[in-house]
């Protein structure tokens, strides 16, 4: 690659498998990305990416997504959380389906991890791995408001990194990136609509002002995000690739024939446009 270029991995839950799917192709044909920033699902996504771990991100949800250690109501009641997140990062990730940690950090690739800081209501942006663990990362960045606790990584207090930051291209420029590729999990003219729960959301996140404010004013900042990418992407800059039509898949889905079908849209995607990646980011 004679540009550095920047791979931006929008979240959306389990709609990030089919960005799964894409990047699963670029690991089969060796496209390693030199900068990769994801959000939520996109952190986890771009995570295994990393470690070249192909298929683990369809693998997990797919045995695991009627397990109530892994999503479940009873969770939620019993430990306000609908995601059992003790479960996911710590015994997936280190016995069921081990992460290859040597692998992604001896990986020559920067990875950026979002997540939204409770205090101030602006993103906050880990990448400093030996000071904060991975799987503390991802679980910041992966804590829906309502059903997650806050996650508490040395003096901050974050939440989902969609919050502030949904589509962190702004962050990979400023890092110095030329080109950008953005993978989102919405078709072309999705507008994203006003948050709902807000009124939850004074009771819940009293004593975090400016967090709720950023949740008021999610819907506008994404909107005009994907408005600045459609530019960027006209004058070359950005490549985006996105789902041809809304996926198939809920944000929570328990559905195992979706989420395969998800991926397989994902995987099927990346082959088509695998030329015109290669010629964007100048490869041979």
């Amino acid at each position: 690659m004679k540009k550095k270029i920047g791979l931006i991995l929008e979240g959306g839950g389990f709609r990030g498998i089919y960005s799964a799917g894409i990047l699963d192709y670029f690991l089969e044909k060796n496209i390693e990305i030199p900068y990769v920033i994801g959000v939520s699902m996109g952190a986890c996504n771009g995570a295994n990416y990393i470690s070249k771990q192909k298929g683990r991100n369809i693998e997990i949800p797919y045995k695991y997504i009627n397990d109530e250690r892994y999503i479940s109501y009873k969770n939620f009641l019993k430990k306000g959380e609908l995601f059992g997140m003790e479960f996911i990062f710590e015994e997936i990730t280190n016995k069921l389906n081990p992460f290859d940690f040597d692998t992604f950090y001896n990986s020559k690739q920067k990875f950026i991890v979002t997540a939204t800081d409770c205090k101030t209501g602006k993103a906050h942006y880990i990448e400093n791995f030996k000071k904060y663990s991975l799987s503390e990362a991802l679980k910041a960045s992966t804590s829906l408001p309502y059903v997650s606790k806050i996650v508490k990584l040395g003096e901050y207090e974050l939440l989902d990194g969609g919050i502030a930051d949904p589509i962190p291209y702004k962050k990979a420029l400023d890092d110095g990136c030329e080109k950008i590729i953005v993978i989102l999990t919405q078709p072309k003219g999705y507008v994203k609509s006003k948050m709902k729960l807000q009124t939850l959301g004074k009771i819940i996140y009293k004593d975090y002002p400016k967090l709720r404010e950023t949740m008021k004013n999610r819907h506008i900042n994404y909107n005009n995000a994907i408005k600045e990418l459609e530019k960027l992407e006209e004058n070359g800059k950005a490549f985006i690739i996105r789902p041809k039509s809304k996926l198939p898949i809920a944000r929570t889905e328990r559905d195992k024939e979706k989420l395969k079908k998800a991926f397989e849209l994902g995987y099927t995607q990346g082959k088509e446009i695998i030329n015109e990646i290669k010629k964007f980011c100048e490869i041979e």
